[in-house]
């Protein structure tokens, strides 16, 4: 790869103060740097190194992130495959360029065949992947232009939690305009990385669950079939109406209707465990989490509802239901909007426990909950932290005291 690394040098100077290309200076040092290691060094007396810089903890997040898309794109075609052998020939080739463009290529729509589940997912999965990072990435490239500053990674993990937390078939102008709420309102405004005080891709989904209701939290939103409805099974469990047929080793692979990443807690404890072995991500938050959770539900199973079913659903179906899994591990831990003092992190996921067991038993109408737990926390985390820290103060006061 010498040639390219050649080339870039050479284009370099084009960017400069004093070239052509100028203004699109942090686009270019975004290019370079996302390929090759930045070659600025620090001058000047020795400073402490560390090899765990921004850059390798947005890639290890992305890693992490790896067996939630592959099973996400498995289950979406899978999903989608086992609606359409049921359905005529006809209505199958209705369902448009993906069905046709499967069946042309010989791949099939065959639910037994991972392959066929995958790359139908796929065709699902990567056009809202391109949207997100295309508009997504426009605003960052332009934001970092006229602040002149760096343009971080970080958008590489919310282009990739974005479409993980969106149904299969959401149209493909609410990803742009959810994305641009999330980056903008959600981040720019704050000042940019690092600033931010709500989780990005939260903050947009939030957007279009509110503005778009229809679309993004119907019953026909969660297949991937043109004309069919079908509920998740969070839903199912609050709605006696609804027959819940999945069962808690599907819920926990993931093989259940819902969005498009967020299904699998098998893959989200995958990722947990790579988060939390390189230090990035923060067990006592998933730990606290998990316990309030736990400890709430296990009392509404004491109290119990004649009217409501939601009090007798146990602990383990709310562990691998909805996106309480997915958002424990990669949207609570956020570092830049979680709590970042030990002892507080313990308070802000004990709350996000909380919170999400009372929107999900409490209001059944609404049967998730995480989204909107973790957005409370995040705008609750800063007054958390801000208490513990002003406590270490007094602490440390009293000792330089009592030392003098």
């Amino acid at each position: 790869m010498k040639f390219l690394r050649k080339f870039l040098d050479k284009q370099e100077k084009h960017f400069k103060e004093g070239g052509k290309l100028k203004g699109l200076y942090y686009l270019w040092e975004a290019v370079d740097s996302f390929m090759y290691t930045p070659g600025k060094i620090t001058p000047g007396p020795a400073h402490i190194r560390d090899a765990m810089d921004f850059k390798r903890i947005m890639m290890t997040v992305v890693y992490a992130l790896v067996p939630a898309v592959l099973m996400g794109l498995y289950n979406v075609g899978y999903q989608a495959n086992l609606v359409l052998v049921k359905m005529g020939e006809a209505a199958v080739q209705a369902q448009g360029w993906r069905v046709n463009l499967l069946t042309g290529l010989g791949i099939g729509l065959d639910p037994a065949n991972i392959i066929a589940c995958f790359f139908h997912g796929l065709l699902y999965f990567l056009p809202v992947y391109i949207v997100t990072m295309a508009v997504g990435g426009f605003w960052e490239v332009l934001f970092a232009c006229i602040r002149k500053h760096e343009v971080h990674e970080g958008f590489l993990v919310t282009g990739l939690l974005f479409p993980l937390i969106l149904p299969p078939t959401i149209p493909l102008w609410q990803v742009a305009v959810g994305i641009s709420f999330g980056v903008v309102l959600g981040k720019e405004v704050f000042g940019g990385v690092g600033m931010n005080i709500f989780n990005p891709a939260l903050m947009g989904r939030a957007f279009l669950f509110f503005a778009y209701p229809a679309q993004i939290s119907g019953d026909a939103v969660w297949a991937a079939v043109d004309g069919i409805s079908k509920a998740t099974p969070l839903a199912g469990l609050a709605d006696p109406l609804l027959r819940v047929s999945a069962s808690w080793w599907d819920a926990f692979l993931g093989i259940i209707p819902g969005s498009m990443g967020e299904t699998s807690t098998l893959a989200c404890l995958i990722g947990a465990f790579i988060l939390i072995a390189t230090g990035i991500g923060s067990w006592r938050i998933m730990l606290s989490i998990v316990v309030s959770m736990t400890g709430l539900v296990l009392l509404f199973n004491l109290i119990g509802s004649s009217t409501n079913p939601m009090f007798a659903v146990d602990p383990l179906w709310h562990l691998v239901l909805g996106g309480f899994a997915f958002g424990t591990v990669f949207m609570a831990t956020d570092p830049v909007s979680a709590a970042i003092t030990n002892k507080g992190k313990y308070y802000y996921g004990i709350l996000i426990g909380v919170l999400v067991v009372l929107i999900r038993v409490v209001n059944p109408a609404y049967p998730e909950g995480m989204m909107l737990a973790i957005l409370f926390g995040n705008m609750v985390a800063p007054l958390i932290d801000h208490v513990f820290i002003k406590k270490n103060i007094k602490r440390r006061k009293l000792r330089y005291v009592s030392e003098k």
